[in-house]
């Protein structure tokens, strides 16, 4: 493994779940750690947490959907800090519609701005210094909704999951002999926070059956610590035990039906 001490890495959504897991084992290793997001409050409550293990964390309030916010974020991290070494993509948000029948264009297009937009704005801001020291990694947080796409995530997530998993192999593609290595994570199931927003939220104990944030942010660490030499382009990470998701199949696909619909609906619930 190589060793992570000193290095920059910059974390988006992690305030919370897999990002706010995959920073605590960057900042164990010794890396010097960036929480991005949007709430600044509970950034600096994450941030708190690490220092007084004697971490070294940087908070970085953005709106990363925004080119000039991502612009001037990564320009602060490279003048306090120095170039950022990896970048690991994580912010992620589904819609609260889920059926593309009845999905509204702006809710579309904001799960395709955080999910999608989000991660090439963000590394089309730190390729120019990785290409220049041929050196740098990029891990994306794609998701299985991307390969098995459904009514859990919705149809705008699994459209933009799916975009962002081609984008990261396009990196790896055209940058792998500029030293610059394109990582795409697949979880499946995770006991985040984004549970709690399902048509069906998971009872507890379904979820102590899930792949915990931990385990993705031990993923990462692994993808971010092999030699420099060495790749893992794509990595599926999915809980052991397959649950039937029959049903919360079918209150997914009413949620936020329009009145009209209710006939209809009493056909198949």
């Amino acid at each position: 493994m190589d060793s992570l001490t000193e290095k920059v890495v910059l974390i988006t959504g992690a305030g919370s779940g897999i990002g706010k897991a995959t920073a605590a084992s960057f900042a164990a290793r010794g890396a010097r750690v960036v929480l991005v997001g949007r709430r600044k409050t509970t950034l600096e409550e994450v941030a708190s947490e690490l220092r007084d293990q004697g971490s070294q964390v940087w908070v970085g309030t953005a709106d990363i959907t925004s080119k000039n916010e991502v612009e001037a974020l990564v320009s602060w991290v490279n003048h306090e800090l120095g170039e950022v070494d990896i970048l690991v993509n994580n912010a992620g948000c589904a819609s609260n519609t889920l059926n593309a029948r009845w999905i509204e264009e702006e809710e579309w297009d904001q799960v395709q701005d955080v999910n999608l937009k989000a991660v090439f704005l963000l590394t089309q801001a730190v390729l120019p210094a990785m290409i220049s020291r041929q050196y740098g990694t990029i891990i994306t947080v794609s998701s299985l909704a991307a390969l098995r796409p459904n009514l859990l995530g919705g149809a705008a997530y699994g459209a933009a999951k799916a975009g962002v998993r081609n984008f990261m192999t396009y990196l790896h593609n055209t940058y792998r002999n500029n030293g610059i290595r394109s990582t795409c994570i697949l979880p499946g199931e995770v006991n985040t926070p984004i549970m709690d927003n399902r048509a069906n939220p998971p009872l507890r104990s379904i979820r102590e059956n899930m792949v915990q944030p931990e385990d993705v942010a031990e993923a990462i660490l692994l993808c971010a610590s092999l030699p420099a030499r060495t790749v893992i382009e794509e990595l599926i990470v999915a809980p052991t035990f397959l649950r039937d998701i029959s049903g919360d199949l079918e209150i997914s696909r009413w949620k936020n039906a329009p009145p009209e619909c209710r006939v209809e609906r009493e056909k198949y619930l």
